[in-house]
Formats: structure tokens, C-alpha cells, sequence
């Protein structure tokens, strides 16, 4: 058998880089690999977010919300290690203010702002949100710190499981 000359590039082609297949081919992988993690993370999250939201809405805390926002920053916290879209940071565009969700609900908001400053519909279904959340942690007050505290400590033993995981294998 003969053997066949290496194809010649065209002049076009000489300028690409000879791994840019290879560096595509681990973008995707690990786009994907990021992107089902950050599903799994997403999965977890969101029952347990509508959870605390619940808990903090019927027993009162330090501040309103206060476990609540404690948990979505640590929920950041993960999102920013996972970084999914890190493959596109050479790539990265301007974003557009205007559309983005926040954008929207905000313009929602004032809406509503405007309405209840207006001692309109919403202005009463406020007041009457209000008084029926301040009832019901009024009357979960006593039991609220033995529920803060068995909260604490299953997160405790939680952390510590997750802290000795790699450790008990030999």
C-alpha cells in the first residue's frame, strides 16, 4: 500500500487552533456536568427555601425572614462555586437591564405601591395579611425557640456528616 501525504491546510485553516475541537468538546462536558449539578442544587432548594419561608412566616425570629435569607445566601454561595456558565466568560455580553426579571417585578411593585398608597384594595388585603401572620406568631412565640434549636442542631449534625463523608473510607 501507498502511503497518503498529510492533507495541506488552506491558508484559511492555518490559523486555527489545532485544539479548539478538544477545548469545545471539555466546554460541553463540563457545561453539562455543571448544569445537572447545579439541577440537583436547584431540586434541594427550592422545597427547602418554600420550608423556611413557611417556618419563618409562623414563627417569629430576629428579623423577618431571617433564616430564610440566611439559607438563599448560602444557596448563592453554591450557585457562585458551581459558575456554570464559566465557559462563556471570554464571550460575555452586556445584559440588558430592562428585561431582566428583577426589571419586571420591580415595575410590578410599584404598581402595587402606587395602588396601596392610594389606601386602595391592596392597602387593606396588606393589613389584613398582617394582622393574620402577627396572630399566628404571636401564638407560635413560646415554642419557637425549642424549634430554632432542633433546627440548629439537625443542621449541625448535617454539616458534620457532610464534613466526614471522604473521611471514613480507608
Amino acid at each position: 500500500m501507498t502511503e497518503l501525504p498529510p492533507p495541506e491546510l488552506s491558508p484559511e485553516l492555518s490559523n486555527v487552533d489545532p485544539h479548539a475541537r478538544w477545548k469545545f468538546m471539555r466546554d460541553v462536558l463540563v457545561f453539562e456536568g455543571k448544569l445537572a449539578l447545579n439541577n440537583v442544587h436547584n431540586f434541594v432548594q427550592i422545597p427547602l427555601t418554600i420550608a423556611v419561608a413557611i417556618f419563618d412566616l409562623v414563627v417569629r425570629g430576629k428579623e423577618e425572614g431571617g433564616r430564610f435569607y440566611k439559607l438563599v445566601e448560602m444557596g448563592r454561595t453554591i450557585d457562585d462555586h458551581i459558575d456554570i456558565y464559566s465557559v462563556i466568560e471570554h464571550r460575555e455580553k452586556k445584559l440588558n437591564e430592562n428585561f431582566t426579571i428583577d426589571a419586571v417585578v420591580s415595575r410590578i411593585e410599584q404598581v402595587i405601591v402606587r395602588e396601596y398608597q392610594k389606601g386602595g384594595t391592596t392597602a387593606s388585603v396588606k393589613q389584613a395579611v398582617d394582622k393574620a401572620l402577627d396572630g399566628m406568631q404571636s401564638k407560635t412565640a413560646p415554642h419557637a425557640e425549642k424549634a430554632a434549636d432542633a433546627i440548629k442542631t439537625a443542621a449541625e449534625k448535617l454539616q458534620e456528616k457532610i464534613q466526614n463523608l471522604g473521611k471514613d473510607k480507608p
